[in-house]
């Protein structure tokens, strides 16, 4: 019974040291008698108990790796506190367990080690602008090391990057100043358009102003022009009226009539303009105008353009 009982036990260690269950995306490693034999992948697996060994166990999932903080100087001297960030994944089991004693603090070490390299070989300015040039240049070369580790480098992102508080002041007046010179540039562009839409403006304005009174000439010089038109021809009319009016029967008995009238009203306002009382030497003269005027009417009118001259009765 106690045989019995005894190989049980042994039977019962014996399988649970002889099955073996892999969880996803890991993967371990069996030594056999101490020497590398094979690489077990997810699931259930089977070794020989006290002669198979499971000496290695490791994820295959992306890993953050946090890089401390390290002092680096820059090119052109200047002291910079930095840390990153890494990702990295174990591609190769086997490489990953004999490749180094400690894969992760290799690689720790060797990002620190590029990362002086990289930032020594740029000024300050450049280090804030050329960060992705930094990350791409470290995970290129860890990449190429890390090959023999049986690990893949993903990226590595720079966390932190911290100058002196001397040079963050230094940085400070200058952006302050950067920015006080753009205010200034911008101030004064603001003036220069100012004056050259005033400008424009007053040019617009004169040009508007002189096209207004150019305009208001002619209208006035075409309304004068229409007037004088406009008098001249009612002048012409009322002259043929009169003509038409000595020719009819009693015409020019009233227009004498009318021309003594006129003669005396005008030796009246001469009168009155003069203070003194004008009378004409000769009452004939007054007679002799109103023959004039009488003989002027009764001729007869050539037509326009006519040059044959009017035959004496």
């Amino acid at each position: 019974m106690e045989i019995m009982l005894v190989l049980l036990v042994v039977a019962a260690v014996f399988v649970g040291r002889a099955f073996k269950i892999v969880p996803q995306q890991h993967a371990w490693v069996v030594e056999r008698l101490g020497k590398y034999d094979r690489t077990l992948t997810p699931g259930l697996k089977i070794i020989i108990p006290f002669v198979d060994n499971v000496s290695y166990r490791h994820s295959l999932k992306e890993v953050p790796l946090d890089v401390p903080s390290q002092e680096c100087i820059t090119k052109d001297n200047t002291q910079l506190t930095v840390d990153g960030i890494l990702y990295y994944q174990v591609t190769d089991p086997m490489r990953a367990s004999y490749g180094s004693s400690n894969y992760v603090f290799a690689i720790t070490q060797l990002a620190q080690t590029l990362l002086r390299s990289e930032i020594g070989r740029m000024e300050l300015d450049k280090t804030f602008e050329e960060r992705d040039q930094i990350n791409s240049a470290v995970v290129s070369e860890l990449d190429k090391a890390a090959v023999n580790w049986g690990v893949k480098v993903l990226r590595y992102e720079i966390k932190d990057l911290k100058p002196p508080a001397e040079i963050l002041q230094s940085m400070q007046r200058q952006i302050t100043a950067e920015r006080e010179k753009r205010a200034l540039i911008a101030a004064s562009e603001g003036r220069r358009q100012e004056q050259i839409n005033i400008a424009t403006g007053e040019r617009e304005s004169a040009i508007a102003r002189s096209e207004g009174q150019r305009q208001a000439d002619i209208n006035l010089a075409q309304g004068q022009a229409s007037a004088t038109m406009m008098v001249a021809e009612a002048t012409a009319e009322a002259l043929r009226k009169v003509a038409s009016v000595v020719r009819t029967p009693g015409g020019e008995q009233a227009m004498q009539f009318m021309v003594a009238e006129k003669a005396v009203q005008a030796y009246s306002e001469l009168a009155r303009t003069n203070n003194s009382m004008i009378v004409p030497g000769n009452m004939t003269e007054v007679s002799g105008l109103i023959a004039s005027a009488m003989a002027l009417t009764r001729q007869p009118t050539l037509p326009t353009g006519s040059n044959t001259p009017t035959q004496a009765g």
